[in-house]
């Protein structure tokens, strides 16, 4: 039993209702009530209520799930990188020449993923053994 809420004008809430199948107009119990202006308000059974919210909910989660990615695929300038691993840039222009982390440059600009940073720092934790990660 799938049930959409439409906002809108009385003729989408129409169109709303009339795509329902006949047993579910009998059984279910769907008002359509007029409130200010041309708004529309469909109400729906709770069961339906709860499968909308579950969608939402599932969409929130792929949203957020993306939203890390971006995060990680993003270019950062050479000052935040040097900033996030709390170097100098003295030591920041050995690590770029030693190719400890890969970066672009474009001119005098130098560019680095947040990702890679992360997995610098992830791969030179060191474990409670006191060994660094290989």
């Amino acid at each position: 039993m799938n049930y959409f809420c439409i906002v809108g004008t009385r003729t989408k809430a129409a169109l709303l209702l009339a795509g329902m199948p006949q047993q579910s107009k009998q059984m279910e119990q769907v008002a359509v009530q007029q409130q200010a202006g041309a708004v529309t308000m469909v109400m729906l059974p709770q069961s339906a209520l709860d499968e909308l919210k579950a969608g939402i909910n599932e969409l929130k989660s792929m949203m957020q799930g993306k939203a890390v990615e971006d995060a990680n695929s993003m270019w950062i300038e050479s000052e935040q990188a040097r900033q996030m691993l709390g170097i100098s840039p003295r030591h920041w222009q050995t690590m770029r020449d030693r190719r400890e982390l890969p970066f672009s440059q474009y001119g005098r600009k130098i560019y680095v993923r947040r990702a890679d940073i992360e997995a610098f720092l992830e791969g030179h934790m060191i474990t409670k053994g006191g060994a660094e990660n290989e």
